[in-house]
């Protein structure tokens, strides 16, 4: 992997570009409605309902079958609710309701991150920053090294393990990024603003425990080893899945890396046109769609961040006829290809840049 070349587009072929990609979110932002709030009302029902049912297993239940399905359907509640609901509302794609409840500044999700940092580090840095070194801290999330134009350090040699441990732990991975520890180290985070972020991280993790880990448990009374496990398991299941979309939307091969210099002076179509070549795409059905957030449309989530998230599948093909007609690679593929991809990147930066070589 290569730092972006220029586009081969021209000053005006960008521009066009842009108007054209300008007039599809157009179309779907004039065309919002109460289809669009029944989708998310739907889906929402559909979250409550599986948690009930989840922990009514876990609490309830007997034998291993009852565990499993209980872990299952509370691991599905729990991927509703971070990936079509809490990602999506906390990104302003149901602001234009009016709802209290759909709010972005003010939801809050089930997950180890709070809302408010989320927003700064997500929504503002990466969404803003996209695939830029040293600015975007997405970029193997500040733990993993995924392209040769990252430094190699010897911690490098022990990423795999480490990229398990984040997949695992993923949701914690999340709630610890806007600390921005490495910034904080060596002086360029004040501590005041570091403290605040710690001890808002160190609340709501210890919310999710007490939940999770303490008061379900407790309400089980004899049965609490059987929640506290089937919880444990739950939210494994939840980090693994986030975690395997998430990388699979950033990291796969092909995915462009910029330098802040081939950003300067970045007109919307420039910054349409970093978006498309910094994310890729799964193929699947509806419901895996669902289940990603439709994050499975991780270049028209890139290009349309504040788009009602469902909306997506209709854009897509529209965007990749634009693609078609310029000359721009849409980058797209199953679940297990393109993360066999991303797992490749792991491995190849792994090593030094000398061993690198080597292995290639």
């Amino acid at each position: 992997m290569s730092f972006a070349a220029p586009t081969h587009l021209t000053r005006e072929q960008v521009a066009q570009f842009q108007t054209e990609v300008d007039a599809i979110r157009e179309r779907v932002m004039n065309d919002l409605g109460q289809a669009d709030v029944d989708h998310l009302r739907r889906i929402i029902w559909r979250c409550r309902a599986s948690e009930a049912a989840g922990r009514a297993l876990l609490h309830f239940g007997v034998g291993p079958l009852s565990w499993l399905g209980g872990v299952l359907a509370l691991a599905h509640a729990k991927i509703l609710d971070n990936m079509e609901i809490g990602h999506n509302v906390m990104h302003g794609q149901y602001d234009w309701t009016g709802d209290p409840a759909l709010n972005s500044q003010t939801y809050e999700w089930d997950i180890a991150c709070d809302g408010d940092s989320w927003r700064h580090s997500h929504n503002v840095v990466h969404h803003t920053y996209t695939n830029i070194l040293g600015k975007d801290r997405d970029l193997g999330y500040s733990l993993l090294r995924m392209t040769p134009e990252q430094r190699w350090k010897p911690r490098h040699w022990l990423q795999p393990i480490a990229n398990a441990m984040l997949a695992m732990g993923f949701q914690y991975g999340v709630g610890s990024h806007d600390l921005e520890l490495g910034r904080y180290k060596h002086g360029a985070l004040p501590k005041p603003v570091f403290m605040d972020r710690w001890k808002r991280f160190r609340r709501k993790v210890g919310l999710q425990w007490a939940k999770d880990y303490a008061l379900f448990p407790l309400l089980a009374w004899h049965g609490w080893l059987r929640v506290l496990a089937g919880n444990a398991a739950a939210n494994l299941l939840r980090n693994l899945w986030t975690y395997l979309v998430i990388f699979c939307g950033h990291f796969t091969e092909g995915v462009a890396i910029y330098r802040p210099e081939d950003c300067e002076n970045e007109t919307r179509g420039d910054w349409y046109l970093r978006q498309l070549s910094g994310s890729s795409n799964l193929t699947g059905p509806r419901w895996f769609h669902v289940l990603t957030g439709h994050l499975s449309h991780q270049i028209e989530h890139h290009l349309f961040p504040d788009m009602p998230a469902h909306r997506y599948a209709e854009v897509a093909p529209q965007i990749q006829a634009l693609c078609a007609k310029y000359g721009l690679r849409y980058n797209t593929g199953s679940l297990w290809k393109q993360y066999g991809t991303v797992m490749k990147r792991i491995w190849v930066n792994t090593f030094p840049p000398k061993v690198a070589v080597a292995q290639g």
